[in-house]
């Protein structure tokens, strides 16, 4: 019936596109869903990890080495291990995710605060501010462009990362890709892979216009 209702020679069958365009935004829904989880829940495991590390230094390297570690496990491995215990859900999909932002956020928040000039940090000192104070009020708000920079490129790999999530039965672009590679049907496969495509462009360019608000004297000093 494929065969007969649409080309499989062509790369990407418009009228194909527009039969299941519900079906794409299915799958764009949870492609979105799975990212933002796991760049939220990882930047909530990460900024205390890495506050930890900025303040007690010898903490850093067994942090940095334990998520690194972390990083290195190939995606299928994890689901291998985690699907006999979580079985094929969300879970199993997300804890993954969640794992391989670590290495980057925490590695970009302690580059952020370490970024701050000791002359600011003495001037907050200066005008009463206690360590913790200075902290969330001065240095976390200056390191924001390293932190997004790190919030960026977790988000671009996690959007790559979720097309194989597709293998343990979530829906994402990836289904797409697998389904068409099994049928030999090049549309789908050119919509699992030009749909993850635009949709890491579109997550980065809006990641970086959010940066861009949230640091106006960042833009002020490149205008000078």
């Amino acid at each position: 019936m494929l065969a007969q209702a649409y080309s499989r020679d062509a790369w990407l069958d418009l009228r194909w596109v527009g039969d299941n365009l519900d079906r794409i935004a299915a799958s764009l829904r949870e492609h979105l869903v799975l990212t933002v989880a796991a760049v939220l829940i990882g930047l909530l495991i990460s900024l205390p990890l890495a506050l930890m590390a900025a303040s007690r230094r010898s903490t850093y390297p067994p942090i940095i080495s334990v998520t690194g570690l972390l990083y290195t496990i190939p995606s299928l491995a994890l689901f291998g291990l985690l699907v006999p215990i979580t079985g094929l859900t969300r879970t199993t999909a997300l804890i993954p995710l969640v794992t391989y932002t670590l290495l980057i956020l925490v590695r970009n928040i302690v580059e952020g605060v370490d970024s701050v000039p000791g002359t600011v940090k003495d001037a907050a000192d200066g005008m009463g501010y206690t360590s913790r104070a200075r902290r969330w009020r001065i240095e976390l708000p200056l390191a924001i462009p390293s932190i997004m920079a790190g919030v960026r490129i977790a988000t671009v790999t996690t959007i790559g990362l979720v097309t194989v999530t597709a293998l343990i039965g979530q829906d994402s672009f990836g289904i797409f890709i697998l389904r068409g590679i099994q049928r030999d049907f090049r549309t789908e496969i050119m919509v699992g892979v030009l749909g993850s495509v635009l949709l890491a462009v579109i997550a980065d360019l809006t990641l970086a216009g959010m940066q861009r608000l949230a640091t106006p004297w960042a833009r002020r000093r490149g205008a000078r």
